[in-house]
């Protein structure tokens, strides 16, 4: 893959993002020579992802509503800073509109998709109609063309579809405004809470209506597009291994798709984007069901987290990518020219408690001991000596295994997973390994249903740590402590008993 000359490259960007995704960010730009701005709020004083970026700051309080989500204060940030670009990273203001529109107007440069693109695939049900105007297969469902008074249209609609359906919200994603309706009876209270939990998370009350898959597999389609008209798709990635429509495995290649399945929903990726006048990347979301059909679910306007293990078979660097085509180059590869090597799988390790209902745990983490190896990356946005708290997501690192095959890759991921040391929170890494463990993943046969029916009661009696964990433990406790210091003024400097250097009585051996 040949790199044409670069139109203009930016020379120093704001990343408006915390976390693993603004390490990440920061060191693709270091790689490319450009300077670095953190934003922070103040809950994220010592957080790991300031260390890595060249200037840092400060944009408000703990709440994310606060900080993290004041587009005034973020484009303030990056003009009082000499930002030529801003990079969104995901989550926060990643998919607003308005945001990207604010970066363009500000002159700068937005390290995504354009508003327009953003607006037109936000919204559910507007995607939903693209979507067929485009060719590409979406599920079969009903969104209303007016506002009406009353809900007899979907009650309507419901019976044709046949239960059980989904209510989903238009404006929004990652479960909220979601809700499963068995049969006729629930169908009016599911609105009702549907549509008041989407005005809450979306500040839009709009519902519509899909027919429900039983059991599909989800998989998704990276794809990158260039200002100038070229679009790719990077292969697929399985997603199914999912708790509360939140994913928490991931791996590519999908064990279920064929090479024919593949090329087919690869080139309905490639229309989709085409269809919305995408530029950057992006990520486009598939369901498949136990025939193998395949229908359009939504389109992510960003880059997703679980980007590192596409970058594991395609050795294309995701961020880069991004970058250089954000500053106007144009994509400086084909289709063709995209391969896969190899299987890669992701685990997200959080700081929550999978025996009591996936909690967060919240704390200082006193250690966070990463593993090594061939094979195995870690993005982290959680070091030891730094805190979970309760603003934020509790996502404390992604680990990714890559190897030449599947099982290759599975046992490598857990051996990972077996040294990643962290103490101080509760984490799931017990859990993700007894989800690898399953026969039904081994044989990449799960679904979106898979966690829910395998795991809902899942319990793990405690195991001690072993002994070179807490030992571990205790000297990275005993470094972070500063040397005592003399108590009184009166020449106690020299006083054996009022240090910690090692002096210990007795003579050496």
């Amino acid at each position: 893959m040949s790199r044409a000359p670069q139109p203009h490259m930016f020379r120093k960007l704001l990343i408006a993002n915390r976390g693993e995704i603004a390490v990440r960010i920061a060191r693709a730009c270091r790689e490319m020579g450009i300077a670095t701005v953190a934003v922070y709020s103040e809950a994220d004083r010592d957080a790991l992802h300031l260390s890595h970026a060249d200037e840092a700051v400060l944009i408000g309080p703990p709440p994310a509503a606060q900080s993290y989500l004041q587009i005034e204060r973020i484009i303030a940030a990056a003009r009082d800073s000499g930002c030529d670009a801003v990079h969104p990273g995901y989550g926060f203001l990643a998919e607003r509109a308005e945001f990207a529109q604010a970066v363009a107007d500000a002159g700068l440069i937005f390290v995504g998709p354009p508003a327009s693109a953003i607006r037109a695939m936000g919204d559910k049900t507007s995607a939903r109609a693209l979507m067929q105007a485009a060719g590409v297969p979406t599920v079969p469902g009903y969104q209303r063309a007016a506002p009406r008074d009353d809900d007899r249209d979907f009650v309507e609609a419901a019976e044709r579809l046949g239960y059980p359906v989904l209510v989903k919200a238009s404006a929004g994603g990652g479960g909220k405004g979601m809700r499963t309706v068995a049969d006729a009876g629930g169908l009016a209270d599911a609105l009702e809470s549907a549509r008041r939990e989407a005005l809450n998370a979306f500040g839009d009350a709009a519902v519509y209506l899909e027919k429900l898959l039983v059991a599909p597999h989800h998989v998704e389609f990276q794809v990158l597009a260039d200002a100038h008209g070229g679009i790719v798709h990077l292969l697929e990635r399985e997603c199914s291994v999912q708790r509360r429509h939140q994913k928490i495995i991931e791996e590519t290649p999908s064990p279920l798709l064929t090479p024919e399945l593949r090329a087919q929903m690869g080139a309905a990726a490639v229309a989709a984007a085409r269809a919305c006048g995408y530029v950057n990347a992006g990520t486009i979301e598939f369901l498949v069901d136990s025939e193998r059909r395949f229908y359009f679910l939504e389109m992510n306007t960003r880059l997703q987290v679980e980007h590192p293990i596409t970058e594991a078979i395609t050795g294309i660097d995701l961020v880069q990518a991004q970058l250089r085509i954000a500053s106007g180059e144009p994509l400086w590869f084909a289709q063709d020219d995209v391969r896969g090597r190899g299987h890669a799988i992701e685990c997200r390790v959080y700081a929550e408690d999978p025996a009591n209902g996936f909690l967060p745990s919240i704390g200082d983490v006193r250690l966070a001991e990463e593993p090594r190896g061939p094979g195995i990356r870690v993005d982290a946005g959680v070091a030891t000596g730094r805190a979970v708290t309760r603003f934020y997501d509790p996502l404390i690192a992604k680990v990714i295994a890559h190897a030449e095959t599947r099982d290759g890759a599975l046992a490598r991921m857990q051996r990972a997973l077996a040294d990643y040391a962290i103490i101080g929170v509760t984490t799931n890494i017990r859990f993700l390994r007894a989800v690898l463990a399953h026969p039904a993943f081994r044989r990449g046969e799960t679904t979106t249903q898979f966690v829910d029916e395998q795991f809902a009661n899942w319990t793990l009696p405690a195991a001690p740590l072993p002994d070179e964990v807490l030992i571990a433990a205790a000297i990275a406790e005993l470094q972070a402590r500063p040397a005592a210091v003399p108590a009184t003024a009166e020449g106690d400097a020299y006083n054996p008993w009022r240090v910690s250097d090692g002096f210990r009585l007795g003579r050496g051996s």
